[in-house]
C-alpha cells in the first residue's frame, strides 16, 4: 500500500553528480549516468532525485559557480540529456530536484564580465560594488566564507570593489536590482517548463545583505584553531529581514506551476529556520540541518530538538530532517558504524520528509584524501582545520570490481575510492539480509506501506539515559520507534496504556516479529519499530 500525500511528503535522494556514475570514461560522473542507475533508485523507494550543479561552469567551485544558468556543463552532457533525464525519472514515478544558485555566479558569467567593464555598462548593477574605504581599504570588515579573509575583491577596471562571500571567483549577485531579479525567476521557469519538479536554493538565506553594508560584530566566541569565517557574527550577511522578500519572490514563480516545491539550503537553528516557511507562501521545505551542524548525537538532544522543532513549527508546515550532505562529513564517519544504522533509523520514522545523501544507505564514510587529491577549495584555503570537503564526495560503491563501478577500471577517478569499496557496495549489500542496503530498504517500505511513518503525527516519551522513543499516530494506527543510542544493553517499561507490541523492524534484524510484554530490552546500538495496540 502506497500513502498518497503530496509528494514531497516522501524520501529526497541527493545526487552529488560528479560522483555517481561515470559513461564518458573520464572519471566524473554524468547525467546519462544519474539516468542509467534510476532503477537501483525506483528500486531503492525514494520518491525524488535532488541533483547537484551541472550547469555551465569553471568548477572554480565545482559547479556552485555558475557561468550559465540555462545550459549544462559538457562535463555532464547537455540538455537533451537532462530532457532524458527527466522522462525517465519521471517514468519511474520519480520527481527531479536542481540546484539553484541565485546568490553568486561564476565571475566568467557574461553578465560580470559585463559589470566589471565599467560603470557605464548596462548591467553595472548585476553585482554588489562599492567604494573603497576612506583608507582606500574593502568597504567594510565582511569576511569570506573559504578562507576568513575580506569578503571584497578590488577590481581595477571599475576602480571598486565586488562583494564575494565565498571565492573571489564567485561574485554576489545584486538581487535588489528588479532586471537581476526578473531574469533570475526566469531562469527558474525555464526549467520548470523542461519538466523539473523543484529547486533546491543555494545559500537562501545569504543572498539579501544588509542595504547599509553596516560592520558585523566580533564573535566572542571565536578561538584560534576554529574556522577563521567565523570571526564576526554575521548579523549583516545572513539572514536580513529581506530575505523573506526574496522567498516569497521564487515561491510565487514556483505556485505558478502545479506540484513544484522549493527547499531551502538555510543553515541556521531552528528557531530562526522555521520563520522561513512565512505563511505558507515561502520554502515549502527550508532545509533542517539541526543533525547535522546543532545537535549532539545523544539521545536527550535529539530527543529535545525534534520536540521544539515540532512546537515552533508554523501551521501546516511540513517538517523536514536530514543527517548528511555534500558539505560536511559523512554520517557513518561522525557516529560510527553501528549508530549509522540507528540514525537511518530516525531519520525514515521521524515525522517529516527525510533527504538521504547518496551513499548512506550502503554505510559510505568519509575517505582519507592524499595531498595531490586535494580539489575543494575551502580545503586548500583553509589547511589544518578539516575544513575540506573532498572525503564526503568520494565516487558511489556500485560493485566489487576495479573503481566500484564507478568507471571503468582502467580509467583513474576524479576521487579515489573507498579502500573497502568490496565490502561496502550496492551489488554485496543487496544479497546480504544484514547489510545497511537491506535495512535501509526494508525501512523505506515499511514507512512506505505504513501510514503511522509516512503522514501520522508525532509524540516522545520520557525515558531512560541513551534512549530515544517517540509515537508515530494516525486514528487507525500506532507506531513506536525506540532508539538504543549507547553501546550499552539497556531497557524500557512501555507506556501502560500498551497491551500488546510486535517488533516490525530492527537494526538487528533477526528480532522482528518478536512480541514484547511489558519491557523492551534494547541491545547495543539498537533501534527498534514496534505496532502496538492499546487499551480503549
Amino acid at each position: 500500500m502506497m500513502i498518497n500525500t503530496l509528494w514531497w511528503y516522501g524520501i529526497i535522494y541527493q545526487i552529488y553528480p560528479r560522483s555517481f556514475q561515470d559513461t564518458k570514461g573520464n572519471g566524473i560522473g554524468d547525467l546519462p549516468g544519474i539516468t542509467q542507475r534510476l532503477d537501483y533508485l525506483q528500486w531503492l523507494g525514494i520518491d525524488a532525485i535532488w541533483i547537484s550543479p551541472i550547469y555551465p561552469s569553471p568548477m572554480a567551485d565545482f559547479g556552485y559557480d555558475v557561468s550559465n544558468y540555462t545550459n549544462i556543463d559538457p562535463m555532464f552532457g547537455q540538455l537533451a540529456d537532462m530532457d532524458a533525464l527527466i522522462e525517465a525519472a519521471h517514468a519511474r514515478g520519480l520527481r527531479v530536484i536542481l540546484d539553484f544558485v541565485p546568490n553568486h555566479s561564476s565571475d566568467q558569467h557574461p553578465w560580470f564580465i559585463e559589470s566589471r567593464s565599467s560603470r557605464d555598462n548596462p548591467k553595472r548593477d548585476w553585482y554588489i560594488w562599492r567604494d573603497s574605504a576612506p583608507d582606500g581599504g574593502p568597504p567594510n570588515n565582511w569576511l569570506c566564507r573559504f578562507d576568513g579573509k575580506s569578503a571584497w575583491q578590488w577590481e581595477e577596471k571599475r576602480g571598486q570593489y565586488y562583494l564575494h562571500t565565498f571565492l573571489k571567483e564567485q561574485p554576489d549577485i545584486n538581487w535588489r536590482n528588479p532586471e537581476v531579479r526578473a531574469t533570475m525567476l526566469n531562469v527558474m521557469r525555464f526549467w520548470f517548463e523542461r519538466g523539473i519538479d523543484g529547486f533546491r536554493v543555494d545559500v537562501s538565506h545569504r543572498v539579501l545583505k544588509d542595504a547599509q553594508f553596516r560592520d558585523n560584530p566580533p564573535n566572542p566566541n571565536w578561538r584560534e584553531g576554529m574556522d577563521p569565517a567565523k570571526k564576526l557574527n554575521e548579523i549583516y550577511t545572513r539572514d536580513t529581514p529581506e530575505n523573506h522578500e526574496f522567498n516569497r519572490g521564487l515561491r510565487q514563480v514556483a505556485d505558478e506551476y502545479e506540484g513544484r516545491v522549493l527547499v531551502g539550503e538555510i543553515t541556521l537553528p531552528v528557531e530562526q529556520l522555521v520563520k522561513h516557511y512565512g505563511h505558507d507562501d515561502e520554502f515549502h521545505l527550508p532545509f533542517n540541518f539541526s543533525l547535522i551542524s546543532f545537535t549532539p548525537w545523544e539521545a536527550a538532544s535529539v530527543r529535545q530538538i525534534a520536540d521544539i522543532y515540532e512546537q515552533l513549527l508554523p501551521a501546516g508546515a511540513w517538517p523536514n530532517w536530514v543527517l548528511g550532505n555534500h558539505d560536511k562529513p559523512r554520517f557513518a564517519s561522525r557516529v560510527g558504524e553501528a549508530q549509522a544504522r540507528v540514525g537511518m533509523m530516525l531519520l525514515l520514522t521521524l515525522r517529516g520528509t527525510p533527504t538521504m545523501y547518496y551513499g548512506e544507505e550502503i554505510g559510505m564514510h568519509d575517505v582519507e584524501i592524499p595531498d595531490e587529491y586535494i580539489f575543494d577549495p575551502w580545503g586548500k584555503n583553509v589547511p589544518g582545520l578539516g575544513l575540506g570537503r573532498d572525503p564526503e564526495r568520494t565516487p558511489m560503491q556500485w560493485d566489487s570490481s576495479p573503481n566500484a563501478g564507478f568507471c571503468l577500471p582502467n580509467v583513474k577517478p576524479w576521487l579515489p575510492i573507498a579502500d573497502d569499496y568490496q565490502a561496502i557496495n550496492v551489488a554485496v549489500e543487496r544479497d546480504n539480509p544484514h547489510s545497511m542496503l537491506s535495512l535501509t530498504h526494508a525501512l523505506i517500505k515499511l514507512r512506505r506501506a505504513t501510514a503511522a511513518l509516512s503522514i501520522g503525527d508525532y509524540r516522545s516519551f520520557e525515558t531512560p539515559d541513551g534512549i530515544f522513543a517517540f509515537q508515530r499516530q494516525t486514528d487507525e494506527q500506532q507506531i513506536l520507534v525506540v532508539l538504543n543510542f549507547t553501546n550499552q544493553l539497556k531497557k524500557w517499561t512501555l507506556p501502560k496504556k500498551i497491551n500488546k507490541a510486535t517488533i516490525l523492524l530492527s537494526t538487528h534484524r533477526e528480532r522482528e516479529g518478536e512480541p514484547v510484554e511489558e519491557t523492551l530490552e534494547l541491545r547495543c546500538d539498537e533501534g527498534v519499530i514496534l505496532s502496538v495496540s492499546t487499551e480503549s
